[in-house]
C-alpha cells in the first residue's frame, strides 16, 4: 500500500467511524429495521400494547435461559445441555405433581436438578480438564435420557398439575395505563425482568463479574493474577444450570404439562441470542443487555412471521440467515 492509500485509510477511519457505527448500532439498526417492515405489513395488529406484551412473555422463557447462558459464555465456555435440562426440570415437576408433593417442594427440586446438572458440567470442565464441547454434550444426552427415563417417554398433563401452578405461568398483574387502559403483565415476563437485573448487576457491578470478563480475555493471566479461575468457571455452569431449570419450570407453568422433550430447542436459539448480543460489543464480549436485544430480535421475527401467516419452517430459515448475517457483518467490521 503506497503512502497515499495509507493516508486516506487513515482519515477514514479517524474522521468516518464506520466500521465502529457498525459494531455499535448494526444489530439495534437491524432490529429496528425489522420492526418497521413488521409495522408496516401489520399496521393495525403489531405495534399494539397488548402484542407487544405477548411477545415478552413469549420470549420470557428463552430470556431466562439465555441470560444465564451469557454468564458462561462470558469466560469463554458453553454449556450445550441447557435445553435438555430444562426438559428434564420439568419432568421432575411433573411427577412430583403425580406424588402430590406441595408447590414449593417442588419448585425448589427442580431448580437444585439444575443446580447439581450446572455442578457436573463446572467439574467435568473446570476440574477435570474435559473440553465444554464435549462435557456438555455427553451432559445434554445424559440429561435427555433421564428425562425420557423417569417419564417414560410419556407427556404429563391434566388434573396432576395445579391450577395454581398454571396460573402463573399464564397470566399476569392487571396495571391501569396513564390512558386508563387495563394491561396484563404476564408474571413470567416480571421473572425474566428480575432475572435480567439480577444478572445484568452481577456482571457489570460486582469484582466477581469483572473477574469472569478477565477469565474470558485470558484465562492464564487471570490465574497469575490470583483469580480462582477453576471455581469461577464451575460457577458459570451453575449458573446456567439453575437458569436451565427456572426455564423449565416455566415453560412447564406455561404449557400446563411436562413433556421430556419440550426444552430441547431452547438450547440452540439461546446461544443464538447471546451471539447476537455480542455484535453490540467492540471487543466481541458477551453482555446481558446484548443478549436481551438478541432476545427480542428472535422474539420479534417469529411474531411478525407468524402474523404474516409464513409457514414455521420458513421461520427457521428466515432467522437463522438473519442471525448469520448479523455475526458476519459485525466480523468483518472488525477487520476493517
Amino acid at each position: 500500500m503506497n503512502h497515499t492509500s495509507e493516508l486516506a485509510s487513515k482519515i477514514t477511519r479517524r474522521y468516518i467511524p464506520w466500521s465502529r457505527l457498525l459494531r455499535t448500532f448494526g444489530t439495534l439498526l437491524g432490529f429496528l429495521v425489522i420492526v418497521g417492515f413488521f409495522w408496516w405489513q401489520k399496521p393495525t395488529t403489531f405495534m399494539t400494547v397488548n402484542n407487544w406484551l405477548n411477545i415478552t412473555q413469549q420470549v420470557s422463557i428463552l430470556g431466562v435461559i439465555a441470560f444465564a447462558m451469557t454468564v458462561v459464555m462470558v469466560v469463554g465456555d458453553f454449556d450445550l445441555s441447557v435445553g435438555t435440562m430444562a426438559s428434564l426440570s420439568g419432568i421432575v415437576i411433573g411427577v412430583l405433581f403425580e406424588a402430590e408433593q406441595p408447590i414449593i417442594v417442588v419448585i425448589v427440586a427442580a431448580l437444585v436438578t439444575g443446580i447439581l446438572g450446572g455442578l457436573l458440567n463446572g467439574i467435568l470442565v473446570s476440574y477435570v480438564g474435559i473440553s465444554p464441547f464435549v462435557t456438555t454434550l455427553g451432559t445434554m444426552t445424559i440429561f435427555g435420557g433421564l428425562a425420557l427415563y423417569i417419564s417414560g417417554g410419556s407427556t404429563i398433563f391434566g388434573k396432576i398439575i395445579p391450577e395454581s401452578f398454571v396460573t402463573f405461568g399464564n397470566e399476569g398483574i392487571y396495571l391501569t395505563t396513564i390512558a386508563e387502559k387495563n394491561i396484563d403483565l404476564p408474571f413470567l415476563s416480571i421473572v425474566t425482568l428480575v432475572t435480567l437485573a439480577l444478572i445484568w448487576v452481577i456482571l457489570e457491578q460486582t469484582v466477581f463479574g469483572r473477574r469472569l470478563y478477565a477469565i474470558g480475555g485470558n484465562k492464564e493471566a487471570s490465574a497469575l493474577g490470583g483469580v480462582r479461575v477453576r471455581l469461577l468457571r464451575m460457577m458459570t455452569f451453575i449458573f446456567s444450570g439453575l437458569g436451565a431449570a427456572a426455564a423449565g419450570l416455566m415453560l412447564t407453568s406455561r404449557l400446563a404439562s411436562a413433556n421430556p422433550k419440550q426444552g430441547d430447542g431452547l438450547m440452540l436459539t439461546a446461544i443464538a441470542a447471546v451471539f447476537l448480543g455480542m455484535t453490540m460489543s467492540e471487543e466481541g464480549e458477551p453482555h446481558v443487555l446484548g443478549t436481551l436485544l438478541g432476545v427480542f430480535m428472535i422474539g420479534v421475527l417469529a411474531n411478525g412471521l407468524t402474523q404474516m401467516n409464513i409457514d414455521s419452517y420458513i421461520q427457521q430459515i428466515l432467522t437463522g440467515g438473519i442471525i448469520i448475517l448479523a455475526v458476519t457483518l459485525s466480523s468483518l467490521s472488525r477487520r476493517s
